[in-house]
């Protein structure tokens, strides 16, 4: 049996690829505090309930085209395994953008803490393991 295919360990390494992708997600938001029209989005947590979502389903990214070179590359093309959601804000600026970089700190604050929390169960379940193998 491959160490991939424990369950706790497989379902822990998909919760750090979704606060890496969280805080991707998040960054995007700080940076585009002053981008008119722009609405802060976030991730979905993955939920655990069936064995299927313990791996995320491989999502076919889609590109977006540049019909001239002075263009700038588009956002959202980040092949992301992870549904992303907008939620309606209250508040909303003059210029569109409904982006409060208060909220967003406090949701990078606590993605930090969980990844933290994640990276250290994991480490335990793989040193339980080396102690179970005698190679501790």
């Amino acid at each position: 049996m491959a160490i991939s295919d424990i369950p706790i360990l497989s379902m822990l390494r998909t919760r750090l690829q979704w606060s890496q992708e969280r805080q991707r997600v998040l960054a995007e938001n700080v940076a585009n505090a002053d981008t008119p029209k722009y609405r802060g989005r976030d991730l979905v947590a993955p939920k655990f309930e069936e064995a299927a979502q313990v791996t995320p389903a491989v999502v076919s990214p889609v590109s977006l085209t540049r019909t001239e070179s002075g263009h700038i590359d588009g956002m959202g093309a980040s092949g992301s395994a992870f549904r992303t959601e907008s939620k309606g804000n209250n508040e909303i600026r003059p210029t569109g953008n409904a982006v409060n970089l208060e909220d967003e700190m406090m949701k990078v604050a606590a993605n930090q803490m969980d990844y933290q929390a994640v990276t250290a169960l994991y480490t335990r379940s793989l040193n339980l393991m080396k102690t179970a193998l005698g190679k501790r």
